[in-house]
């Protein structure tokens, strides 16, 4: 918990200390661009025989990739991830997802996410790996603050979810990372 504490008070530092510094560099979208991110997550997973399992935080991540349409729409690819080891299991969830982007005010930073692709959960505590994958989800919240010429830092909020044979897994995401356009 004491994570997830650090990172949403860095985020907020941040969010703070850059506005002043987005507000004197406009917001331009156009051509290739690419971010890179991490921060904390909550894995939830649901299955027959598991409800009582409770939601557990890790380290997460993202990867995302792509072109401008336009000043306002993006296309591109995004995996994320989370991880966590604890008393030597080590559980994962990643997901890859083609992906849209929405900024609302393409003069702002503020943007929206949705995208769909596949996703895999995977257990392994040293003697056994098992895995499993389906259809992968990822929607999204963030802005980027853009620092200078075309680098942004760019908190987001991030859900994404995995449905498999058995059942279904999940993260909510917050993150930190850094955005060229």
């Amino acid at each position: 918990m004491r994570i997830s504490r650090f990172v949403g008070a860095l985020t907020a530092f941040v969010v703070l200390a850059a506005a002043p510094a987005a507000a004197q560099t406009p917001q331009t979208r156009d051509g290739f661009w690419i971010g890179v991110g991490m921060g904390y997550g909550t894995l939830g997973v649901g299955c027959e025989g598991c409800e009582d399992l409770g939601r557990t935080g890790g380290l997460s991540g993202y990867v995302k990739v792509g072109a401008a349409l336009s000043p306002s729409l993006l296309v591109g690819a995004e995996t994320n991830g989370w991880y966590k080891n604890e008393d030597g299991v080590t559980g994962t969830l990643g997901n890859a997802s083609a992906a849209l982007y929405f900024y609302p005010k393409p003069e702002e930073g503020l943007f929206v996410k949705g995208g769909v692709g596949y996703s895999r959960l995977g257990l392994d505590d040293g003697l056994t790996n098992d895995s499993d994958g389906g259809l992968g989800l990822v929607l999204g919240a963030g802005y980027d603050f853009r620092l200078a010429g075309n680098t942004s830092l760019t908190p987001v909020l991030n859900y994404f979810r995995g449905q498999f044979d058995g059942g279904s897994a999940d993260v909510f995401q917050v993150g930190l990372g850094v955005t060229f356009h």
